[in-house]
């Protein structure tokens, strides 16, 4: 990759460049929990919450499986306890997003919208977001009827009909766990085929509260407070239908948030960054923590796991190479 410092800032008011032992790109359960620890290494991180501070889990109504909160708690009010504890030991959380890095030497430089910093260590924690359908009604609707997480929101659609968009393993996974809660799942898939594992197929077919519609596309979402239907429409015939249903979950896939890194880290067939059993990445001294190296799990406590991880690994760098 082609990268001069020089580039990074407006020519006719360059920024001051600051540095930190440790800068942390992304905000969510990663990257905060990767604040706390090198926070309390005395390493005075520094984090950049990016678009959104929290990342999806602020988009969580009530998160019910993170431990210490029997009663649940709100998906902003977990991420403002994580914040206040990180900055509680020292981190500084700054509102602004990564625009720019250049990983060829230590230190790192990154560029944001309103800053420049050098760092000797990165943590990558920039996260992954769910493909939506981009149709009317699901943005308005989200979190009042349309998830993409069936183990965050599955609870609440108990003895309800749900559907499910997606006809791959993570659909028919998610799909085979509402039925622990739901009465029926409707799996609507665009095609007259799944792309699903064998097994996982068999499964789904034998279970008898889970049943298909085949070659259709949900073209809306449609509900004023909660969602009442979807609007399907068969790829074959053309007929468009109206499907009562009190919740639908897509399940299209998702797209890791790291093509600022495509050429410097090595990444997946699928844009994930490949990190080995510390949370290093091929650069030295570049930690990943969170959805941005996790295809797998996608769990609010898995990505506090890795962010506690990368945090303890970086330091563990920062004193190796006394730099």
């Amino acid at each position: 990759m082609d990268f001069n410092l020089n580039n990074l800032t407006s020519s006719s008011a360059p920024a001051e460049v600051q540095h930190t032992p440790v800068l942390i790109l992304g905000s969510g359960p990663a990257g905060l929990a990767a604040a706390l620890y090198t926070a309390r290494a005395n390493l005075n991180p520094v984090l950049l919450t990016g678009m959104e501070l929290g990342g999806q889990v602020s988009l969580t109504y009530t998160v019910e499986n993170y431990p210490g909160f029997p009663e649940g708690v709100g998906g902003t009010q977990l991420i403002e306890l994580f914040q206040k504890q990180a900055e509680h030991f020292g981190a500084k959380v700054v509102m602004d997003t990564a625009s720019a890095v250049d990983l060829s030497s230590r230190p790192f430089h990154v560029k944001t919208y309103g800053a420049e910093y050098t760092a000797d260590v990165l943590i990558v924690s920039t996260g992954a977001t769910p493909l939506h359908l981009n149709i009317p009604g699901e943005a308005a609707l989200t979190g009042r009827g349309v998830s993409y997480c069936a183990t965050c929101d599955g609870w609440f659609f108990k003895d309800k009909e749900v559907v499910v968009v997606g006809g791959g393993d993570s659909a028919l996974e998610e799909a085979l766990f509402l039925t622990r809660y739901a009465k029926f799942v409707t799996i609507v898939h665009r095609r007259d085929a799944l792309r699903a594992g064998a097994l996982l197929q068999k499964r789904a077919r034998e279970n008898p509260k889970i049943k298909f519609i085949w070659n259709t596309v949900v073209t809306e979402v449609l509900g004023q407070q909660a969602v009442q239907a979807v609007r399907l429409q068969n790829k074959v015939t053309g007929e468009v239908t109206d499907f009562p249903t009190q919740g639908i979950f897509i399940f299209i896939g998702h797209q890791p948030n790291t093509q600022l890194f495509a050429g410097q880290l090595e990444l997946d067939g699928r844009g994930y960054i490949k990190t080995d059993v510390t949370m290093h990445t091929n650069v030295p001294g570049v930690f990943v923590a969170g959805e941005a190296g996790d295809p797998h799990y996608r769990q609010v406590i898995t990505s506090a796991g890795m962010g506690a991880a990368a945090g303890i690994q970086a330091t563990r760098f920062i004193e190796e190479h006394s730099v």
